[in-house]
């Protein structure tokens, strides 16, 4: 009876609601507070809601940021960070726990801070962001400066006055805030939308970009340690001159800008030069060009006078040479005379020691006479011979039959005699024929070979006379013979 009287005592709560009251109490003994641990497990849904935990050495504890607070949040969640999440604990019925609803978080002192922001460069620095081989080189004389700062302050004032006393340029402005929520943002997209720019739009593209901002502590300078904006100036193809904080102060874009500057000044030291120093360096460099040059005609000068003391002297070798064809031509005129009394010298002694033409004529045509009479002579001795021998073989022969034989033989020796006689070409000329030869005295026997004005000899019975042709042959009619050894008329 007893145990059943106790038991009916105990109160009886339903399952939601024991949950119902542990979220209340949670909620009224806790309210709002702060609570201090590394991020882990955080993850960002498609609703837009973000999950993380809180742990330290001894526990662990579940948060939650919805999607309305993660603007408001100041920061970007990531593992391994240490924070002090601002908000309420409550508790989460269906599955019998409780989570930290996160309205704000910060980083939990400068040592936090620093962890996150050597993670981020460790990573960049993986990816090859800050090489030194992707910096490039500023122009010397930019038209437009682009700032990239607050527009309030004293950066832009000293950016402005420092460029308007070294060399006035074109200074344009991107206003952003340079600390506090959403400046990583809004410096990411200035530096973003300059380098969009067309390069002939309305506002003119700048050649050089500066992104500054005044000193301040590890908090305030944190914007421009934040990825975004890091990768922002990486990929940026205008060369950017980071001037963010004191000279003590480093922050990520310093790594990654083509150039950084200790101050907001010292950029715009770097961005322009000194007009001063411009013309000092010109004055300095023509000074230079004209010393060189000056060096050069010099060194050219001597080096034609060097020349001109190894060249001969013109006028004398063309004295020289006017004087030796001046005593060429003499010598030409005189010799000229001479040479011709030589050359007929020489002919009239060669014409002396040759023979008369006429005497060797006469010679030849006598000794062609003694021929022919010895030639006669012999042919009437052998006649003479060839008679007696038959006359006294007839005296000595008796028979008849022999006797007919040698009156046969007489007569046809007589009558070769005869025939041999007639065929002698002195014969033939003593009954007034001519032998044609030429000078060589060879028998031209074809009155087409005898050519105009060709030299002949005519044979004679009693001599021989040279001749000339004064024509070629002439043609013979069809069907009528040309007479043989007629010719046209003859020079004698």
């Amino acid at each position: 009876m007893n145990d059943l009287a106790t038991a009916s005592n105990v109160p009886e709560y339903s399952v939601s609601e024991i949950s119902g009251a542990v979220k209340r109490t949670l909620e009224t003994t806790f309210g709002r507070i702060r609570v201090r641990g590394e991020l882990t497990e955080v993850k960002r849904y498609p609703s837009g809601h973000i999950y993380l935990s809180l742990k330290d050495e001894g526990a662990k504890i579940a948060g939650v940021v919805w999607k309305s607070a993660v603007a408001r949040l100041g920061m970007v969640p990531e593992n391994g960070v240490e924070v002090i999440a601002t908000g309420r604990i409550s508790a989460y019925g269906e599955r019998s726990s409780y989570q930290l609803i996160i309205e704000r978080m910060e980083y939990a002192g400068a040592g936090a801070l620093l962890a996150r922001i050597e993670m981020i460069r460790q990573r960049l620095a993986a990816e090859g962001l800050f090489d030194a081989a992707r910096k490039r080189a500023l122009p010397v004389l930019p038209r437009v400066i682009g700032v990239v700062s607050s527009e309030r302050g004293a950066v832009i004032q000293d950016i402005r006055t420092t460029i308007s006393r070294r060399f006035p340029r074109h200074l344009l402005l991107w206003p952003v805030p340079v600390q506090g929520e959403g400046a990583a943002e809004r410096i990411a997209a200035a530096i973003a939308g300059f380098d969009a720019m067309a390069a002939d739009g309305t506002l003119p593209r700048p050649d050089v970009l500066i992104v500054a901002r005044g000193g301040g502590s590890l908090e305030d300078l944190m914007a421009f340690n934040e990825e975004i904006v890091v990768r922002a100036v990486a990929a940026c193809r205008i060369p950017v001159i980071s001037a963010v904080g004191h000279e003590t102060d480093t922050t990520l874009i310093d790594f990654v800008s083509d150039r950084r500057a200790p101050t907001p000044t010292a950029a715009a030291e770097m961005a322009i030069p000194a007009r001063s120093d411009i013309v000092a360096d010109l004055e300095h460099k023509g000074s230079r060009l004209i010393s060189a040059v000056r060096r050069a005609l010099h060194e050219q000068h001597l080096a034609l006078t060097k020349a001109e003391r190894g060249l001969p002297d013109l006028p004398a070798l063309l004295g020289a040479a006017r004087q030796r064809l001046d005593d060429r031509s003499d010598r030409i005129l005189l010799a000229l005379p001479a040479l011709v009394s030589r050359k007929r010298m020489a002919l009239t002694a060669i014409e002396r020691r040759l023979p008369d033409p006429h005497r060797l004529l006469e010679i030849r045509r006598g000794a062609l006479d003694l021929l022919s009479h010895r030639l006669n002579a012999g042919l009437r001795r052998t006649l003479d011979t060839a008679r007696h021998a038959a006359a006294r073989v007839t005296g000595r022969v008796t028979d008849a039959p022999l006797r007919a034989r040698l009156r046969e033989a007489r007569v046809y020796l007589t009558g070769a005699g005869a025939r041999l006689e007639s065929a002698s070409p002195l014969a033939i000329l003593q009954r007034g024929y001519v032998l044609v030869t030429d000078p060589a005295d060879r028998p031209i026997t074809s009155a087409a070979a005898v050519k105009p004005h060709a030299r002949l000899r005519l044979h004679f019975g009693d001599g021989k006379v040279d001749a000339v042709a004064q024509g070629g042959a002439a043609p013979t009619a069809p069907g009528r013979a040309r007479p043989q050894g007629k010719q046209e008329a003859l020079d004698l």
